[in-house]
């Protein structure tokens, strides 16, 4: 469902006739061992998600290759055994987060809250005290989707989705995230919505490191390689007086929670520099990164869009 501003609502997503078409049984049959999957144990679900990650970097070996190089990229200083290793314990985690998002679509939110714990909250406690608005910069790691949760417990949380060419798939991850945050854009509305709707109370869940092409990009080194970098959150925090506040989500298999940093705000931040605003936010992302490397999504292709002159990196 999609309001008058083009927002899909909270709760918004009725189920039609048209998704239950015989050539959508097949998700549907699909959906129903996914289902199966969410009530497995924490330790069988993560057997099985380390298994699925084994079997793509035996097998896959275009995921293996675009792995491999943004971890050569990253982690120069590592030698060959140290970045496969490295590689292997990504696709695995990646394989956990597949069977997890089970737990997205199923499980109940008594159940999530007691997997997830945030660090940081003081940061943003501190922005809305000041009567600031607020953006959580996101990192695209495997456990991404466990920081809109965890957030949308204690704060109003918004943020903007990619749609599924499948309308099925498209139903069921707007639906799933509409769980907890209070709205979703989809990409395709821009970006209209998601500044007027940054307000002080509540958090704006911005992803800023995918690589979208040249359009609202500059070239600054990410992991000592130039990235095409948005210039869209610098532009955003400026316009609303917004404080950004960089994030990672991951899972600390020690406490067997879903942790959310936040980490605190970037100085000086924006500036009238579109390169130093892009730059600064590519270093506080490596830091948090360097934290947890191996649940970062080395599988983006992080280098697709390359400068003027330079050869394809994948």
């Amino acid at each position: 469902m999609v309001n008058n501003n083009g927002v899909n609502q909270q709760g918004g997503f009725p189920l039609t006739l048209s998704l239950l078409h015989p050539r959508f049984w097949l998700i549907w049959i699909g959906l129903s061992f996914v289902f199966l999957i969410s009530l497995m144990p924490q330790s069988l679900r993560h057997y099985l998600g380390r298994s699925i990650g084994k079997l793509t970097y035996a097998y896959n070996k275009k995921r293996r290759n675009i792995v491999l190089t943004n971890i050569k990229i990253a982690f120069p200083e590592r030698d060959k055994h140290s970045q496969q290793q490295l590689a292997k314990q990504h696709l695995q985690w990646y394989g956990c987060a597949l069977v997890d998002y089970s737990l997205l679509l199923f499980a109940s939110k008594r159940r999530l809250k007691q997997w997830v714990q945030i660090e940081g909250q003081e940061h943003i406690d501190q922005a809305i005290k000041n009567n600031q608005s607020v953006m959580i910069l996101l990192a695209h790691s495997v456990m991404l989707e466990f920081a809109p949760i965890a957030l949308s417990f204690q704060y109003d949380c918004y943020g903007s989705y990619k749609s599924a060419k499948n309308p099925v798939m498209d139903w069921i991850i707007a639906k799933s995230r509409c769980r907890y945050v209070k709205f979703v854009v989809s990409r395709e509305q821009g970006l209209r919505q998601l500044i007027r709707e940054l307000i002080p109370q509540q958090l704006l869940i911005f992803l800023p490191d995918e690589d979208l092409g040249k359009d609202n990009a500059v070239f600054v080194p990410f992991f000592g390689m130039d990235k095409a970098t948005l210039t869209t959150p610098a532009r955003i925090a400026k316009l609303r007086k917004a404080v950004s506040l960089p994030c990672f989500s991951y899972y600390d298999e020690k406490e067997a929670k879903y942790k959310v940093i936040i980490a605190p705000a970037i100085e000086d931040y924006p500036s009238n520099d579109v390169n130093d605003n892009a730059l600064k936010l590519n270093q506080q992302l490596e830091i948090l990164i360097k934290q947890n490397p191996a649940q970062y999504m080395w599988l983006m292709r992080l280098y697709r869009t390359r400068p003027d002159g330079e050869g394809a990196v994948y």
